[in-house]
């Protein structure tokens, strides 16, 4: 199965890992979140973030999520998983990607998921007015 870690500032990743599973229901292992705070140094961050990667890497593969593409949470996963095989590592973060995440981790490859993923949660974001008001023509 897929293993997931969710990279963020503050609690947001939590709080995405828990609307999932509310939606999909409770991941029984292989699910974390990870904050990043300003409380704490660069060095602590890093060392729990690599805990977490080595402890969730397995061979079926391992996604690695952050909230946005220029922050603290990609800055300290991008050197963790760079040159680590079967780990992905995908920003901007969002609850339809975790939705499909936790709904095809153990049916699909990760390469598969990833791609899934990915359309997934462009596919969530949009002008609702304009697509409802499209869809109504």
């Amino acid at each position: 199965m897929i293993n997931f870690i969710v990279v963020t500032h503050g609690e947001f990743g939590a709080y995405l890992v828990e609307a999932a599973e509310a939606i999909v229901g409770r991941q029984a292992s292989g699910v974390r979140a990870v904050s990043v705070s300003a409380r704490q140094s660069l060095a602590e961050m890093r060392g729990r973030l690599e805990k977490t990667i080595e402890s969730l890497s397995g061979p079926d593969g391992l996604v690695v999520f952050t909230d946005m593409q220029a922050g603290t949470p990609v800055n300290l996963a991008f050197p963790a998983v760079k040159d680590r095989p079967g780990a992905e590592l995908v920003s901007g973060v969002n609850l339809a990607m975790l939705v499909t995440a936790f709904n095809h981790r153990g049916d699909m490859t990760l390469t598969e998921l990833l791609e899934k993923i990915l359309k997934n949660g462009r596919g969530a974001v949009c002008d609702f007015k304009q697509l409802v008001k499209a869809r109504s023509r």
